[in-house]
């Protein structure tokens, strides 16, 4: 069987560490935590504030993702008591979708506001973004070209339009844009995604390629400069 992709390397040592308080299991277990893991954060659960507190005594996070409805105390007051003893990133993913609750969390306590069903890319682009604000990146590429920044997990495009990406959709990128102009083999990028490449359908990096091409172009409006080459691989031009 193929390797997941996002099985082939664990969380960077740098990863953003995002604690996630929700307390319904399976959205937190099945969805939130392994969908953030696959964009490259460093993540951590839990089901109730008092979770929450307890695993903020033992380690640091950068961000924390909440909900408002929750058992014995809200995601209000929750953001409150971490406003007020830390200076963690604070972003409320909640059903609450009045400009009321929206202008009270934004108002009081919170970062971002974001409404469920919340589409996971939207989320990891959130967090990246705050990311940005709260810890400013060193400074790179100049605006105007395709470059990679937050440690390679957000693509941005010469309009300065940020774009968040998979583990895979990052393994891919990177390879591509080491070396821009120059095709790379098609067995050099799925080399990156599994340590099995024997038992890789080559389709998949058909289908990676073309799903990245059309979230990019949606996500920014700008064609990526993604082609490939006949009986090569694919190259990313200047």
């Amino acid at each position: 069987m193929s390797a997941h992709p996002s099985s082939i390397a664990g969380t960077p040592s740098n990863a953003l560490r995002i604690a996630v308080l929700e307390d319904d299991i399976e959205l937190r277990e099945t969805i939130l935590l392994p969908g953030l893991r696959d964009f490259g954060f460093d993540v951590c659960g839990a089901g109730s504030a008092d979770e929450l507190y307890r695993h903020m005594l033992g380690r640091r996070f950068d961000m924390v993702v909440l909900d408002i409805g929750l058992p014995h105390e809200d995601g209000f007051s929750v953001a409150q008591r971490l406003r007020g003893s830390s200076s963690v990133g604070i972003v409320m993913l909640t059903g609450h979708t009045t400009s009321a609750d929206r202008i009270r969390g934004l108002s009081e306590s919170a970062d971002a506001y974001l409404s469920k069903p919340v589409v996971l890319a939207e989320l990891a682009a959130t967090l990246h973004s705050l990311a940005r604000r709260l810890r400013p990146a060193a400074s790179g590429p100049a605006p105007g070209q395709w470059r990679l920044d937050t440690d390679g997990w957000c693509l941005r495009s010469p309009a300065d339009h940020s774009i968040a990406l998979t583990q895979a959709e990052r393994c891919i990128l990177t390879l591509l844009m080491a070396s821009p102009g120059t095709p790379v083999k098609r067995e050099t990028l799925i080399a990156t995604l599994t340590d099995n490449a024997y038992d890789f359908d080559p389709h998949r990096l058909e289908m990676l390629v073309h799903r990245l091409r059309g979230k990019i172009a949606d996500g920014s409006g700008e064609a990526l400069p993604l082609r490939a080459v006949r009986g090569t691989g694919y190259v990313m031009l200047r």
